[in-house]
């Protein structure tokens, strides 16, 4: 049983226009068979009754020399007798008047023939000579008469010519399933030639981690979903692998520090002797830089855990706008400053996870709502390739001497701003988003107050476009809200009446 089972599937071919070049020729070879048998059935047929055409106006026309005027039946003497009298048997009643002369009692033609004389109507049949040649015989009575002529024709010419278009035909399907398996192979390859070209670009997109896509526009339909569903892959793969890069990275860093600690506890400890105490202190030390490590690890198991549990999501790729609005809710605003986000699409993908997301605008809310004179703004929207966040604020802005020093370790623009803070929020934030491929920077030109601009890459699919009428997809609208917690929201176009507001841009 396995072995016969094999076989079938060893035949198969293993290509998709192998396989469908084998469903055509099948179907091809099924209809050409029915085809030609048709067709020779119908040809057998047409000769068939030429034959019998022939012997009927033979049998007419040697019946014009049978005189069944008198008592007796009798042949009339003509000048082409001998012509007529060729393969003819001439009866009166069941008795033989008249006979070809190479016929013989006993062969099967002139028995054929008697059976035929008595028969009460014209008939025909057909019987199988000497050396096997076909021969057909059809019998015509005589009106007012018992006479019976009986007509014989050699069948063989009939039947090579019937031979010849089987033979014809047969060829000529041969020739038509050749020229359907090369022309469906052809075609085939043609149409799958556009796939097989996506293919090798997504595998080496897939491998780089391109931003290269297919996108719809110049493809038929097929491919134009074939495109998108790709796109979407790529996205996955993409997000995954920054995702995975991201992850490195933050090890990398995380675990230098305490890795750090403990080498220069161990080498501070065999450089002198020390004390009981200090040899206690340095245990602390080296067991803290442990411990910090172990919560680490636990952090990042805990995040692979997390994704493990909800395989539908993308590692690293989130909706921007509920983040925005979860950490607007939680940012800490004074009362006389009010908070606004305005989009033009109704869910953005970012190719971050939602908490790296987090982490990287919690540093840039806090400043400008630290800074703030009464209104912080923040617009996010769809680039090419990416997402843009924008956060603004109408505060004092950033000094001009201290731009340079703006993304460095431990600097602050005014120590004694009565404001804690050890200066590592931006450049945390600057280097989160430039370790998913994004960035945050400082718009030097605007005033007053300041912008900072983080742009992430985007993930998922492209939103659709605004439209004509200028209101925003599912009816959402830039809205603000109040620094209060739970405060209502109202529209940054459209404020409070009982305070005018001025934009913060």
């Amino acid at each position: 049983m396995n072995v016969a089972r094999r076989v079938p599937r060893r035949l198969t071919p293993r290509t998709l226009r192998g396989r469908l070049s084998l469903v055509a020729l099948t179907t091809a070879a099924l209809l050409m068979t029915i085809l030609t048998v048709v067709f020779n059935a119908v040809m057998d047929r047409h000769l068939q009754h030429q034959a019998d055409d022939e012997l009927r106006n033979r049998a007419a026309a040697v019946a014009t020399t049978v005189d069944t005027t008198g008592h007796r039946v009798r042949v009339v003497e003509t000048v082409n007798d001998r012509l007529l009298d060729a393969n003819v048997w001439i009866y009166a009643g069941t008795r033989l008047l008249e006979k070809p002369p190479s016929a013989t009692a006993g062969d099967p033609p002139a028995r054929a023939a008697d059976r035929l004389a008595v028969q009460p109507r014209d008939t025909c049949t057909t019987v199988q000579a000497h050396g096997h040649r076909p021969v057909r015989l059809c019998s015509q009575r005589i009106p007012g008469a018992t006479a019976t002529v009986v007509t014989a024709l050699d069948l063989t010419p009939y039947r090579g010519s019937a031979d010849t278009l089987l033979a014809g035909s047969l060829i000529l399907d041969a020739v038509m399933l050749g020229c359907t398996y090369a022309l469906t192979r052809l075609s085939v390859g043609r149409a799958l030639r556009p796939v097989r070209t996506m293919t090798d670009q997504a595998t080496q997109w897939s491998a780089v981690g391109s931003d290269e896509r297919f996108g719809t526009e110049d493809h038929p339909a097929e491919l134009a979903r074939l495109g998108v569903s790709l796109d979407a892959l790529l996205d996955r793969i993409r997000s995954v692998l920054r995702h995975e890069q991201q992850l490195t990275g933050e090890l990398s860093h995380e675990l230098r520090t305490p890795l750090t600690r403990i080498v220069m506890e161990l080498d501070w400890w065999r450089a002198r002797p020390r004390t009981d105490a200090e040899a206690r202190a340095a245990q602390e030390v080296i067991a803290e830089a442990a411990q910090s490590m172990r919560t680490i690890c636990d952090t990042l198991l805990n995040d692979a855990r997390e994704n493990a549990l909800h395989p539908a999501t993308v590692p690293g790729t989130t909706d921007v706008l509920p983040v925005l609005d979860r950490l607007l809710q939680r940012l800490d605003t004074p009362d006389q400053v009010k908070t606004s986000v305005e989009t033009e699409a109704p869910a953005l993908e970012a190719g971050v996870a939602p908490a790296l997301l987090e982490r990287i605008l919690s540093p840039l809310l806090t400043n400008a709502a630290r800074y703030a004179h009464s209104h912080v703004a923040v617009s996010a929207r769809r680039i090419p390739g990416a997402v843009r966040i924008d956060v603004v604020d109408d505060g004092p802005g950033v000094p001009e001497p201290f731009r340079d020093e703006l993304f460095q370790p431990g600097r602050r623009a005014d120590p004694g701003d009565g404001h804690d803070g050890a200066g590592l929020g931006l450049l945390l934030a600057r280097r989160l988003a430039r370790a998913v491929g994004g960035d945050v920077t400082h718009d030097p030109r605007h005033t007053p107050g300041a912008r900072f601009t983080v742009s992430l890459p985007a993930g998922g699919p492209v939103p659709a476009p605004p439209s004509p009428t200028g209101v925003p997809a599912r009816g959402r609208t830039p809205s603000a809200r109040t620094g209060r917690r739970g405060a209502r929201r109202t529209s940054p176009r459209y404020p409070d009446p009982g305070r005018p507001w001025r934009p913060a841009w």
